[in-house]
């Protein structure tokens, strides 16, 4: 109606025309018939029917009635430690005769004395956990109680128990507790639900101690699942919109049924407070951490043994594939369980256990869920064809560290003798020689062409093929000399190939796959 009434004030007439009640009169009648048509309208969209499944959209009436049924089992977990007094900071060099000399020496001393004059302090957090047993064992978060001196579970009864770590979980960021002594009176617990039928869309609680408010519930879906934050090795969160905060790491993330599908572990967020990004630990994934940490105080992992990589669409076309599906073995340590059932470099697992193998990040997970000595069919695709192996699932040492690929040497700054070398992918590489080997430092039993220099903003460089490197295979066929190469991939170009694919070693020995486009 505004801009009605100002464009009838901007053509209204002037003295010479004066304005006709008559004609005031009808344009009256005329807005009164829109008005009405506007809320008839109006009343016709509100009275309309529903579309099916649109009364979803609003989510649940209420989830009072399970939330009074599971909060008692929520725990705020309050921990404490002695921390030491920060170190001093060390004085800096100055030139000898600076203007400044003695004013730094004697800012640095006085620094130094207070700090020794500091005694230790301490430091208490919070978070939250859940009780899984009447008996009194409660689920949180490892990083919850990392370094901690002292744990205690807080109920909302405001009973306030100490509880003893039973074992923890770094990989998965799990830790189980027992509330010490036993309690007086069986605790509420809750149980664990499938969380592998969750889908996304699906509705869901979490309950903690955002920001040490105590029991608090927020509810929001499901909003991904499988998702990888780069966490660890074994990454395969929930993902929710229900606000989750500082607080509520380790609080449970509920199903609609006040079944524990989720361990609330982290957040992303610019502010430290909830963006409606929040990560879980699927409960399928935690259940059997939680079982080996009550039975055994530790973890007892599936391993087997491989290195593995992605399977890129290069590398899919390069292998014959009919999609980049599975996880590239891309070596086989000599005495596992792997090399002895068979699995070599170079194979793609598809299937383990029974179990489809997705992508390189299924295959760990899939194997660290396995039990320890589980005799298992391992079905890989070698050479374009699938067959079917068995092998014995090992234990994985969880205090070895993961072997990383090791750094490429430099050459010596001295000038090598010269070196008969050819071309080809941006590669500039040669034969063996002791020279070569004893130059870039390489193992004695490996063999291959020598990476000698690779061009600058090339594909080869863009994959990480360095001086030193070696090119052991291409598309699974042994090299040895630069012509070898050469061969392999001309007869690659006749085949109508795209690209080929490069087992390339480094000069300790760690193999990986790389495809290169050969057009």
């Amino acid at each position: 109606m505004n801009h009605c009434l100002e464009r009838l004030v901007i053509g209204r007439p002037g003295p010479s025309a004066p304005m006709q009640p008559l004609a005031f009169g009808r344009l009256a009648r005329r807005l009164a018939a829109a008005t009405l048509i506007a809320a008839s309208l109006a009343a016709s969209l509100v009275a309309a029917p529903q579309p099916a499944g649109a009364a979803a959209v609003k989510g649940p009436d209420t989830v009072a009635d399970t939330a009074a049924l599971i909060m008692d089992a929520v725990v705020n977990i309050s921990t404490s430690q002695t921390v030491a007094p920060s170190r001093s900071v060390p004085t800096p060099e100055l030139p000898p005769g600076s203007p400044f000399e003695e004013f730094f020496e004697e800012f640095f001393k006085r620094r130094q004395q207070q700090g020794e004059d500091q005694a230790p302090r301490r430091v208490s957090s919070l978070g939250s956990g859940f009780v899984i047993d009447e008996a009194g064992f409660i689920v949180t978060n490892n990083h919850v109680i990392a370094d901690a001196d002292e744990v205690f579970a807080n109920f909302a009864d405001g009973t306030k128990l100490k509880a003893e770590i039973v074992g923890r979980d770094t990989k998965i960021d799990l830790a189980l507790l027992k509330v010490t002594p036993d309690p007086d009176k069986p605790l509420k617990a809750v149980k664990f639900g499938n969380s592998d039928i969750l889908r996304v869309g699906d509705w869901v609680m979490a309950i903690g101690n955002p920001f040490g408010l105590g029991g608090t519930l927020t509810v929001g879906v499901i909003s991904a699942r499988n998702r990888d934050i780069n966490s660890g090795p074994y990454d395969n969160f929930l993902q929710t919109d229900a606000a989750i905060n500082r607080g509520n790491s380790g609080g449970p993330l509920f199903n609609m049924d006040g079944e524990v599908i989720g361990i609330n572990t982290a957040i992303i967020s610019p502010s430290g407070g909830s963006i409606g990004i929040g990560f879980a630990v699927p409960s399928n994934t935690a259940i059997p951490i939680v079982a080996q940490l009550k039975e055994f105080g530790e973890t007892r992992r599936g391993w087997i043994g491989v290195r593995i990589q992605q399977v890129t669409p290069e590398i899919a076309e390069s292998l014959s594939l009919d999609s980049a599906r599975g996880a590239l073995v891309g070596s086989v340590n000599e005495d596992g369980p792997a090399a002895k059932g068979g699995l070599k470099a170079g194979d793609v697992v598809v299937s383990f256990d029974g179990k489809e193998v997705k992508d390189m990040r299924a295959l760990p997970i899939i194997v660290a869920d396995t039990p320890v000595d589980k005799e298992v069919s391992v079905v890989v695709i070698r050479k374009g064809e699938e067959q079917t192996l068995t092998l014995v699932v090992g234990r994985l040492d969880e205090g070895t560290p993961s072997p990383s690929a090791a750094e490429t040497p430099e050459p010596k700054p001295d000038a090598p003798p010269p070196v008969e070398t050819s071309k080809l992918l941006g590669i500039e590489m040669a034969e063996m020689t002791p020279e070569l080997r004893t130059r870039f430092k390489i193992k004695d039993e490996l063999k291959g062409v020598v990476v000698m220099a690779v061009d600058a903003g090339s594909v080869a460089a863009e994959r990480g093929i360095a001086p030193g490197n070696l090119i052991v295979e291409i598309n699974q066929e042994v090299t040895l000399t630069p012509g070898d190469v050469e061969e392999r991939v001309a007869a690659l170009k006749t085949e109508g190939r795209r690209s080929a694919l490069l087992m390339v070693a480094d000069p300790e020995g760690e193999v990986r796959f790389t495809a290169l486009p050969i057009e």
